[in-house]
């Protein structure tokens, strides 16, 4: 059952004093326009938003809040709402506080009370789903045995959607991540290549996030004062029970005030008898404070204990979604030293024919010399017989050759390249 109406209204004004408003602000109102113009401007950064109250029932309610309100209703600093801004970006975030528990997961920023739950209202699929399924369950268990706080409930709502929402995210980048790592190894190409970094730059971005989360969960559990501070109920519980206890004293002190007054005693025995109660009280006070310290502590620490084992559920999903990140990683590192191996093979493939080729063009240099020297017009005797130089040409072919075969035997010796 949703709502539309603000958490605190505005008081209703008598009619005398809002005719009197009326009328002084059409005197005045030429005089102010300017400052109104300032004042909004001042305070631009206090503008409401739209908030969902959730209460113990599961009933949700749309409300229009200002950072104010929400303040005083949750007993919060600026600095804490200022992690629930959606202008800004701050890493996940778990604090424990007096009176509420703030929770910065992803998209799901709420403040979790005792007795509510204020969700940041947003058409995000994480955020709708966080509102419906927590009325589910609360409307659900309302009616079974409560095993966990409503504050727990709330807590372990958030992490269970962004531990899901997570490992979901990583199930979708290994299904598209592989088939292109295995495509790239096949196949070297500038689309392939192009591929894999834009889903390298996912991984990364996706990596930081888990790991966030898991590191958030990591330092609520290895801090047993914040586990403590979290347990909003058993506080809230405390602080009643210590004010009954104090109108019950006073109601007794005021009935033996009225039986003192109907019957008048000695100034020694009213003495006497006022010193005893005082004792009577200050004795009965550290006893109750005694009492109350030893409760407080072993129900803090049951408290403690299963909040612990309620985190430690989720740091263990966490983990496991940043093994199955960095297993991805280590596949794409892989990947990246086959690709730098099958390329340097390549590479070693290239040297080998130009030097291959370069010795073969030094020997056809040394023959194309020798061709070009007895092309000359010059007078010689060797130039009386006409076989004589396809004699020189033979004999140069073959001192080339053998030179060439010599080059190839002696790589093959010094295992330069196997041929």
């Amino acid at each position: 059952m949703e709502e539309s109406q603000p958490l605190y209204g505005p008081p209703n004004l008598p009619e005398s004093a809002s005719a009197h408003s009326s009328e002084r602000y059409h005197s005045t109102g030429n005089r102010s326009r300017g400052s109104s113009v300032t004042a909004g401007l001042k305070k631009r950064g206090h503008g409401s938003r739209s908030w969902i109250k959730i209460d113990k029932n599961g009933n949700s309610k749309t409300l229009e809040l200002d950072k104010a309100t929400i303040m005083r209703h949750c007993s919060l600093p600026a600095r804490d709402l200022r992690l629930l801004d959606p202008l800004f970006i701050y890493p996940s975030t778990i604090l424990g506080r007096e009176k509420a528990i703030v929770v910065s997961l992803e998209q799901i920023r709420c403040i979790i009370t005792a007795d509510e739950v204020i969700l940041m209202n947003s058409l995000d699929g994480s955020v709708v789903k966080y509102k419906s399924e927590l009325c589910k369950r609360l409307q659900i268990k309302k009616y079974q045995a409560e095993d966990l706080p409503f504050e727990f409930r709330a807590l372990e709502l958030a992490l269970e959607l962004i531990c899901m929402s997570l490992d979901a995210q990583v199930y979708e980048l290994e299904m598209e991540m592989y088939p292109v790592l295995d495509e790239l190894t096949t196949s070297v190409s500038t689309l392939n290549l192009e591929r894999v970094r834009r889903l390298k730059g996912q991984l990364l971005a996706l990596t930081q996030r888990v790991q966030k989360v898991r590191d958030e969960i990591e330092h609520l559990m290895d801090d047993d004062g914040d586990m403590a501070e979290m347990y909003l109920t058993e506080k809230k519980q405390r602080s009643e029970a210590g004010l009954s206890e104090v109108c019950i004293q006073t109601h007794t002190s005021g009935g033996a005030r009225e039986v003192s007054k109907s019957a008048p005693v000695s100034p020694v025995e009213s003495s006497t008898s006022g010193s005893q109660k005082l004792q009577r009280a200050f004795s009965s006070i550290v006893s109750l404070s005694k009492h109350g310290s030893l409760m407080s502590s072993s129900d803090a620490g049951e408290n403690i204990e299963q909040l612990e084992m309620l985190l430690e559920a989720y740091f263990i999903v966490s983990d496991n979604t940043l093994s199955k990140l960095s297993s991805l990683k280590e596949y794409i590192d892989d990947t990246e030293d086959l690709i730098n191996i099958k390329l340097g093979n390549v590479q070693n493939q290239l040297i080998q024919f130009q030097l291959l080729l370069t010795a073969a063009t030094f020997l056809a240099t040394i023959s194309a010399s020798v061709t070009a020297v007895f092309g000359m017009n010059f007078a010689d005797s060797i130039f009386d017989y006409p076989s004589a130089f396809n004699w020189v040409l033979v004999i140069t072919g073959g001192t080339c050759g053998l030179l060439y075969f010599s080059f190839l035997f002696y790589l093959r010796r010094r295992k330069v390249f196997p041929l």
